[in-house]
């Protein structure tokens, strides 16, 4: 059984891109600056002319799928959170300092691995199918992704890792990454910008061992989906990993914003995740989505 939850949206979504008055510590206010100005940009040029894409040491062949410009070729291999000292860079580095400080393992080790160098070139297979992501969904289009053919694209999430992390043996980790979707250049918006992903896996133990007779509970029956639960994990194992996630994520944005942070949670929809949430934050009177989290779906981990 696992959760999952995803962040550090930045410069992207209307209500997930952070207003340049909004403090985050460590981070100088000047780092943070943005213009609330449309930027037009040549990020729709044409594709490039030759019949194969050359990308971080490697060839791609071209085909009827293929729409990457120029431009966003350009930004790949950029890896602005692993700059020292960039704003992305400072963000990464204090959600890894408190998973390092506040999540540890038997043995005192840091139970979250961190995965910051992963290549932006993905499958299709690992960016929508790995992750239970209809063949006719919306969020396939052309016009919404970066396709260097019909095999490849740019990742338009860090959950395009979620499968391949997982089934090589992790349980816990954090995923961080640029990703790259066709969106319109504004002031919250932009076709490149940075996710962190984390996933944990429970087993019965590691879920119930707090809890006073723990022992007789189970994480799985053959039951009915509902709106909280799926028809496979019992409503007590949901509970928990409810609010397990909840807690986790409540006192990570506390850490990164400071106390008396306004928090909220919102039920919504994830093909990946069920019973699916999003946080917001409230600034200035507005309400500000900051993550989207979720109970993973069994059939995404026993794959």
């Amino acid at each position: 059984m696992a959760m999952l939850w995803k962040f550090m949206r930045v410069a992207k979504y209307s209500k997930t891109a952070l207003s340049p008055k909004v403090k985050v510590r460590g981070i100088p206010t000047y780092s943070r600056h943005s213009s609330s100005k449309s930027v037009p940009s040549d990020f729709a040029a044409s594709a490039p002319c030759s019949n194969t894409v050359e990308l971080l040491g490697k060839s791609y062949p071209q085909d009827d799928y293929s729409n990457v410009t120029e431009k966003i070729l350009s930004k790949v291999g950029k890896n602005l959170h692993n700059r020292k000292h960039h704003p992305l860079w400072l963000i990464k580095e204090q959600v890894k300092e408190h998973f390092y400080k506040h999540y540890l393992g038997r043995r005192g080790t840091p139970l979250f691995s961190v995965y910051d160098r992963l290549s932006p070139v993905v499958t299709v297979q690992q960016n929508f199918d790995s992750l239970l992501i209809p063949q006719n969904h919306a969020s396939r289009r052309k016009e919404d992704n970066y396709y260097l053919n019909r095999d490849h694209m740019l990742r338009a999430h860090t959950s395009a890792h979620q499968w391949d992390l997982i089934h090589s043996g992790l349980d816990a980790f954090l995923a961080v990454g640029d990703v790259y979707r066709r969106d319109t250049i504004d002031n919250t918006h932009y076709p490149v910008f940075h996710q962190m992903e984390g996933v944990r896996l429970f087993s019965c133990h590691e879920l119930f061992s707090s809890i006073k007779d723990g022992e007789g509970l189970q994480l799985f029956e053959q039951g009915h989906r509902a709106a909280h639960k799926q028809e496979c994990h019992t409503m007590e194992a949901v509970r928990l990993v409810e609010f397990n996630l909840k807690q986790v994520l409540t006192k990570l944005m506390t850490h990164i914003f400071g106390d008396g942070l306004q928090v909220r949670w919102v039920d919504c929809y994830f093909p990946f995740t069920h019973p699916s949430f999003e946080m917001e934050i409230n600034f200035q009177g507005e309400w500000m989505e900051v993550l989207g989290c979720g109970v993973m779906e069994q059939q995404l981990v026993n794959s």
